[in-house]
């Protein structure tokens, strides 16, 4: 009989940035690999969160706009639609990279921000 050794569970961590009308909280944030960051919309004008580039959302391996109301809507680097105020929108990183991302309400300064996932 073979005895399984435990893997050590990696912690990973959650991260937040607020949107508001002066842009992103945290412009560029770094995180781990597996880590969770949260989009929290602290503006009384609605925000959508997305990979670059404006419009397709493409940069984030394996995302696009054209997968938003699809199945594949879960794992893609966009939120597929506007945060109106106090929403919020999550998504966990699991790509090593830098990520460039923006609103894609507002594809100007200063709504654009950087994930970089070590």
């Amino acid at each position: 009989q073979t005895v399984q050794q435990a893997q050590p569970k990696v912690q990973s961590a959650e991260h937040t940035i607020e949107i508001t009308s002066s842009g992103y909280s945290q412009p560029a944030l770094t995180v781990k690999a597996g880590d969770t960051v949260t989009w929290v919309n602290k503006d009384a004008t609605p925000h959508w969160p997305a990979s670059a580039r404006h419009p397709t959302h493409q940069v984030y391996p394996g995302s696009d706009i054209e997968k938003c109301g699809t199945p594949e809507q879960k794992n893609i680097f966009d939120a597929c639609d506007s945060l109106k105020q106090g929403e919020s929108w999550s998504f966990t990183f699991n790509q090593k990279g830098e990520w460039n991302y923006h609103d894609h309400l507002k594809a100007e300064p200063p709504f654009f921000g950087k994930i970089i996932v070590e």
